[in-house]
């Protein structure tokens, strides 16, 4: 098959006006083995071939939207105008596409159709949308929690230790110094103790050092540096510790 037939999943089933059955070019690109724009032009020349103005491109034209999220031109063609498409296509193929028309006609045969005057229905379809409505609802309400929080965070004065960074995000402290030493913030030199931010975090004004005195273990002063993550650097983390794990 060749490579320009959009992929991605066709819908079952078309209900154009009346009712009828209606097949997508994608679909019918598929079936037959020809590249998506291949089809749209047969289908355009078919139209301009037939010419009834009933027929015009405009009627049967829609749109869908492509893996990389961009929207795309297809046509969706009544069951007459696909076996018109498909007359001059190979025998094998054809019969593809009969047969898929057979599936469909057969899947719309058996949908039940929806009595609204009965009020058992209209009670379930009510609670149907109330519930939608409801979890829509939640999703607002969460995604309003978490942009407090990250403006809570960005709003915090200073830095802090990772520790407490920990206690700020919710997080328990080993498990943070364990994801921002995977994720490339911090790491320890070759024999080295301590911890240090990656030149590109604390350039990027999420980490900084702070260097202190500390007397060592032979009793000496020494001059020691630790990470501190800064207002930006929270917020940049509370958005990283919600993605997933890959």
């Amino acid at each position: 098959m060749e490579q320009n037939t959009p992929k991605g999943n066709f819908p079952i089933v078309g209900l154009a006006a009346g009712q009828h059955i209606t097949m997508s070019s994608r679909e019918i690109a598929e079936l037959c083995e020809k590249r998506h724009d291949h089809v749209l032009r047969d289908i355009e020349k078919m139209l301009q071939d037939i010419g009834d103005p009933k027929f015009g491109v405009s009627s049967f034209e829609a749109e869908y939207t492509t893996p990389q999220n961009k929207r795309a031109k297809e046509y969706r063609l009544p069951k007459d105008l696909t076996v018109t498409l498909i007359t001059g296509y190979r025998a094998d193929l054809r019969y593809k596409v009969v047969k898929r028309l057979e599936e469909l006609e057969g899947v719309r045969g058996a949908r039940p159709m929806l009595d609204f005057s009965d009020p058992a229905v209209m009670l379930g379809v009510f609670q149907h949308l109330q519930g939608q409505v409801a979890e829509k609802e939640a999703i607002i309400e969460e995604q309003g929690g978490r942009l407090k929080k990250l403006d809570r965070l960005e709003g915090a004065k200073g830095s802090m230790c990772i520790s407490d960074a920990a206690k700020t995000l919710g997080v328990g402290r080993d498990y943070l110094f364990k994801f921002m030493s995977a994720r490339r913030w911090i790491f320890k030199r070759s024999g080295g103790k301590t911890w240090l931010a990656y030149d590109d975090k604390r350039k990027s004004g999420y980490l900084e050092h702070d260097d202190f005195m500390k007397i060592n273990d032979v009793g000496e002063e020494r001059v020691y540096t630790r990470v501190l993550v800064t207002a930006k650097g929270l917020v940049k983390l509370a958005e990283l510790l919600e993605q997933p794990i890959n």
